[in-house]
C-alpha cells in the first residue's frame, strides 16, 4: 500500500517537477531527461524516504542534485589541455587571424610608449608582459619583489594615461 501511495504522490507532482527542470535547464528536451532521471532515482530510493518529511521537497532536492552533478560532469568534460610549446596563445582570441591596420597602429603606439619609460621601469614592465613572475624579475634585476611590483604598477598606470585616447569605450 505504501508503494502505491509513493507512486501516486510522485505522479501528482510531475508537472511541478517538469517546470522546475525547465527552469534549471532552459531546454524542453533536457528538462524531460532531467524529469525522467529524477523519477527513476526517486523510485530507486523509495525506501530512503521517511513519512515525516516533505515529499515534494525531497524529490525536488533529488532533481537539483542530479542537475548539479550533470552540470559538473559536463564542465569537467569541457576542460582541454594544451600540449603545445606556444602556451602564450592559449588565451588568445581566434576572431582575428591577421592583425587589422588599427590594431597594428595601436601595437606600435604601445611599444613606443613603453620604450619611452626609464629603463628601471621599462625592463620589469616588459618582463611582466612577457610572462615572468615578480620573483623571477626581482632575481634577475637584483631588487626586492616589492620594488618590482611597484615599478610595474607605476608603469602600467603611466601607460594607461599615455594611451587614454585608445581606451575602449
Amino acid at each position: 500500500m505504501l508503494h502505491q501511495l509513493f507512486q501516486q504522490q510522485l505522479l501528482g507532482i510531475q508537472a511541478h517537477l517538469y517546470n522546475f527542470a525547465y527552469m534549471l535547464t532552459s531546454n524542453r528536451e533536457d528538462a524531460s531527461d532531467l524529469l525522467q532521471d529524477t523519477t527513476l532515482k526517486a523510485l530507486d530510493n523509495e525506501e530512503k524516504y521517511r513519512d515525516n518529511t516533505n515529499f515534494k521537497g525531497w524529490v525536488f532536492t533529488i532533481m537539483r542534485n542530479i542537475f548539479i552533478n550533470n552540470y559538473r560532469r559536463a564542465a569537467k568534460n569541457c576542460v582541454s589541455l594544451d600540449d603545445s610549446e606556444d602556451s602564450y596563445q592559449l588565451n588568445a582570441p581566434d576572431t582575428h587571424v591577421y592583425p587589422s591596420p588599427d590594431n597594428s597602429y595601436t601595437i606600435v603606439e604601445v611599444q613606443k610608449a613603453i620604450n619611452s619609460f626609464p629603463e628601471s621601469y621599462r625592463i620589469p614592465f616588459s618582463m611582466a608582459i612577457a610572462g615572468y613572475q615578480y620573483s623571477e624579475i626581482a632575481a634577475r634585476m637584483k631588487l626586492p619583489v616589492g620594488t618590482i611590483k611597484s615599478r610595474i604598477f607605476y608603469a602600467r598606470h603611466k601607460l594607461q594615461r599615455m594611451l587614454k585616447d585608445y581606451a575602449v569605450r
